[in-house]
């Protein structure tokens, strides 16, 4: 392995599992300057998993085994996940490959256990959050799906690698396939981030609750758990985001040096998103989230044109 490619694999791993968090906390804080308030710090999720993780969890009576695996479930598919994601072209995979479908069962695999540990405890609130969940992911993973099969096409492989290689340059955007494709994702990152208009993280109204509600019942090292996992939603998202959805370099080395300023810059654009739309009616996401799919249709359907397939 190559200088280059052991710093790119560095940073994956040092990335996803420590630096995720960051994430979050930086759109958390962006936010509340925006909205003229001070806010809470870019480390407060480091602080909070802090003080998770030296809590007990809670045992619910009547909860069986889904409830109590569920976590520890889905913070392993996540790091299988950040193995997975490479953060520049040219990385050797870590044990699990960079195969994008694979991606999509991972982040599929850790929202179901989460909502199968709803109908174990039988919490009506959890289950509603739950049920809004699993009907908004129906359509999330299509718009991730077609959006992923577009730059797929132009890359000629699912790889992720591959597709990072075949995106980079400014020669791929003489065609709209890609486009029309990062506009597809950008429905994904706000609803996998449960970001606003989709979601909001502020929220401490179990009526209104989507991604929090199936939370409900965990405390502890269990809640720090979910809670890790769903910052490395974060992570996942807005590394393909800035690797394959947004003009970028070719070069490993380019690669990492642009890819901690796209970040901050996708952080911040969430903020402003945030801040200038409020959460819409939990019926309207999955008119967004179609237009998000139809959109990436369009582009698979442009790039089939263009190749005379």
């Amino acid at each position: 392995m190559t200088g280059a490619a052991a710093a790119a694999a560095a940073v994956q791993v040092v990335g996803g599992l420590l630096l995720a968090p960051l994430l979050p906390g930086l759109v958390q804080h962006w936010k509340a300057r925006l909205q003229g308030r001070r806010g809470p710090s870019p480390v407060q999720p480091y602080r909070e998993l802090r003080r998770l993780w030296g809590k007990t969890a809670v045992a619910v009576e009547g909860a069986g085994v889904v409830y109590r695996a569920a976590p520890a479930v889905a913070a392993a598919a996540m790091l299988v996940a950040v193995l997975l994601v490479p953060v520049a072209a040219g990385v050797r995979g870590l044990g699990v490959g960079h195969d994008a479908f694979a991606l999509l069962g991972l982040l599929a695999l850790a929202r179901f256990v989460t909502a199968a540990a709803t109908w174990d405890v039988a919490n009506g609130f959890a289950l509603m959050g739950a049920s809004r969940d699993l009907t908004i992911t129906v359509f999330v993973e299509a718009a991730l799906a077609l959006s992923l099969a577009a730059s797929a096409l132009i890359a000629g492989s699912t790889d992720l690698t591959q597709v990072i290689e075949a995106t980079a340059g400014t020669g791929v955007w003489a065609s709209p396939a890609l486009a029309l494709a990062a506009v597809a994702f950008t429905t994904v990152v706000i609803a996998e981030t449960g970001r606003q208009p989709v979601d909001n993280p502020d929220t401490h109204l179990e009526l209104t609750m989507i991604h929090e509600g199936p939370l409900l019942e965990y405390a502890g090292r269990d809640l720090a758990y979910l809670q890790w996992a769903a910052a490395v939603r974060h992570w996942l998202v807005l590394v393909l985001a800035a690797q394959v959805f947004l003009p970028h370099p070719t070069g490993v080395g380019p690669e990492l040096f642009w890819l901690p300023p796209a970040l901050v810059v996708l952080c911040g654009a969430l903020a402003v998103v945030e801040t200038l739309r409020a959460k819409m009616r939990t019926l309207l996401v999955p008119r967004m989230l179609a237009v998000g799919s139809g959109v990436a249709l369009l582009g698979i359907a442009t790039w089939l044109v263009e190749n005379g397939s």
